[in-house]
């Protein structure tokens, strides 16, 4: 039987890489895409080269670049069975009304619109040969917003709205969607999201154990592996020494 392909976008760091280097070993084929060149050649050589990777260097914001992504796919890449909706990103902690648009407005790009142009082009291919899995990465900040998430807590939200509207969409089709929520995850996301602070980054796994790209990692394969009959709608992750908190409340 020929391999298998599994398309993961945001796949040069954290849990993008990781489901790359666990589904390359498990001997997929894999089309990486991300936007540092040089992350994505890297990956390419050590997982097996130009026979078993294709990487596409693009902004998933960008709609036209992701379809011309798609279109330029080589025959061998072309059947995608599995698409990981990976690419995303917070930036910044400040409250609302102190917030830079700009950052906003990024989030909204990148993991909304992103994901939503990766998800219309490849569905109709899953559709018509009866066979696919979408993988959407949410969050649990699309279940428990907290102060300073506002944006990025919709953003996820809409993830989770949105995989479940699909899957209602698909019924009948034999493509499942999922949609993984992690909680506290050790990745480069903090660093993204405080712009590189790295002391800041740093405080927020300070003295707790959060879950690490190998987890969600896992997490993929095993729900790639389940029966085709078995739709897991949503899976919420979250660290043992993580929790959702008591309702908040101002008092005079």
């Amino acid at each position: 039987m020929s391999a298998k392909t599994i398309m993961i976008t945001g796949a040069t760091s954290g849990f993008g890489e990781a489901c790359a280097r666990l589904f390359a070993e498990q001997g997929w084929n894999l089309i990486l895409t991300g936007r540092r060149q040089q992350r994505l050649d890297q990956l390419q050589a050590e997982l097996g080269g130009v026979d078993k990777v294709h990487t596409c260097c693009f902004d998933i914001s960008d709609r036209a670049a992701v379809e011309q992504a798609f279109a330029s796919l080589p025959e061998a890449f072309c059947q995608i069975d599995v698409l990981l909706n990976n690419a995303g990103l917070a930036l910044g902690l400040e409250p609302a009304h102190q917030t830079r648009l700009d950052d906003w407005e990024m989030m909204v790009d990148t993991n909304i619109k992103g994901l939503l142009f990766c998800t219309r082009t490849v569905l109709p291919m899953m559709v018509e040969r009866k066979s696919g899995y979408i993988i959407n990465i949410g969050s649990v900040a699309g279940n428990w917003p907290y102060p300073g998430g506002n944006v990025y807590c919709g953003t996820k939200a809409f993830v989770r709205q949105f995989s479940l509207a699909v899957r209602a969409d698909l019924l009948g089709t034999n493509v499942r969607v999922s949609n993984i929520e992690p909680g506290n995850a050790e990745t480069e996301f903090s660093m993204v999201r405080f712009k590189e602070d790295k002391g800041r980054a740093d405080k927020v796994y300070e003295g707790t154990e959060a879950l690490n790209a190998n987890d969600i990692a896992d997490t993929v394969w095993w729900l790639v592996n389940t029966p085709p009959h078995v739709n897991v709608t949503t899976l919420e992750l979250m660290p043992t020494q993580e929790a959702n908190g008591p309702m908040a409340f101002y008092r005079e």
